[in-house]
């Protein structure tokens, strides 16, 4: 289970909701780049549900959205209620938002278990060093092969099931890693989108 590549173009079809803005962000609030180009009217800030890219949204004057709420991203401009604007990094999260991230995160994890699951069953090596299990955090070497040695006696079918045969938390593990990711400056992505590379200043 791996992101996709940097040059991949994807797109969210769902995003949950981290904070609301009906009266846009206050000036001391706003990312820079927002107090340059006076974004004004109302504004959210969502995380995508399958590559958990952070997202700033405009939806519509009028639209109520609630904190921790579900909502469709329409690409069909006609009946578009809300239009993503652009990708935001984990710095220009509003408190907010910051606050509310981790139990999203955890909720869509729950949601996608066999997704995950399947992770455990399936995670190859990154080198001939480093497994890439060992980058979610509490697993070490012990824990590593225990795991290797596991699911090639039976496949892992739940989360549940990690935790009683390997003794860690699989929940933690991988919703602290999605974290990590989310905060940038990773050399491995496993579950969430690379953030795009930018170009070095003239």
């Amino acid at each position: 289970m791996r992101p996709p590549e940097r040059r991949q173009k994807v797109y969210e079809e769902y995003a949950y909701i981290l904070d609301f803005l009906p009266y846009g962000y206050g000036f001391a609030a706003a990312p820079p780049r927002r107090r340059r180009e006076g974004l004004r009217g109302p504004v959210a800030q969502a995380l995508g549900e399958k590559y958990f890219m952070l997202l700033e949204l405009a939806p519509i004057p009028g639209l109520e959205l609630r904190v921790g709420e579900r909502i469709p991203l329409l690409r069909d401009l006609e009946g578009q209620l809300i239009r993503v604007t652009r990708r935001l990094t984990y710095d220009e999260l509003t408190t907010n938002a910051r606050a509310e991230l981790p139990e999203i995160v955890k909720r869509i994890v729950l949601q996608r278990e066999g997704e995950f699951v399947e992770f455990f069953n399936k995670a190859e090596p990154l080198t001939t060093r480093m497994h890439s299990l060992e980058l979610l955090p509490g697993i070490g070497k012990r824990i590593l092969w225990k795991i290797l040695e596991e699911r090639k006696r039976k496949p892992f079918e739940s989360f549940k099931e990690i935790y009683e045969r390997v003794k860690i938390d699989p929940v933690r593990a991988v919703c602290e890693r999605i974290l990590e990711e989310l905060r940038g400056g990773q050399r491995h992505y496993l579950f969430v989108k690379p953030p795009p590379r930018r170009s070095p200043p003239p």
